[in-house]
């Protein structure tokens, strides 16, 4: 069964990364996409590695320890998101979306952790998730913020 989902949430990825692509920030959209999948490996090998969280059902397990379709690709895809609807918001309205859509994620985690063998916390919690997965998202955001403003000055 959880085969399956892993299957239901890839095919769910790909159909919200097309729409992703539909808007016309596509620059932005691949470039906040990479990013986050970037540094959500980064971090995500460290808590794999120190064995803070376990993913017993995983998308080629034999060669990673991380879950791939969540770093890689799900998480990625809900930092788009973010972006695409915080793009014309003040620094407040960045916390509040960058709020719900953390607490979203990490509803659906803990979900999972308790319910299925996608993930399992050893000695990581919720709140440690909510707490990494905000400051990641927010800190993309606010690069973005950068290079948008940089390449405006230059432009």
């Amino acid at each position: 069964m959880d085969r399956i989902l892993l299957w239901a949430l890839l095919v769910i990825g790909i159909i919200l990364f097309c729409f992703s692509l539909r808007k016309p920030l596509i620059k932005d959209t691949l470039l906040v996409f990479l990013l986050k999948a970037y540094f959500s490996s980064f971090f995500g090998v460290i808590v794999a590695e120190a064995r803070l969280i376990e993913y017993p059902v995983r998308f080629l397990g034999q060669y990673f320890d991380t879950s791939i379709l969540f770093e890689y690709f799900l998480y990625p895809i809900m930092c788009v998101y973010f972006y695409q609807t915080s793009y014309h918001s003040r620094l407040l309205g960045i916390i509040v979306q960058c709020t719900l859509y953390t607490a979203a994620l990490t509803i659906i985690e803990v979900l999972c952790e308790k319910y299925t063998d996608l993930i399992n916390y050893h000695t990581w919690t919720w709140m440690d998730s909510f707490i990494t997965i905000f400051i990641l998202s927010f800190f993309v955001r606010m690069i973005m913020e950068l290079i948008n403003k940089r390449e405006q000055s230059t432009g």
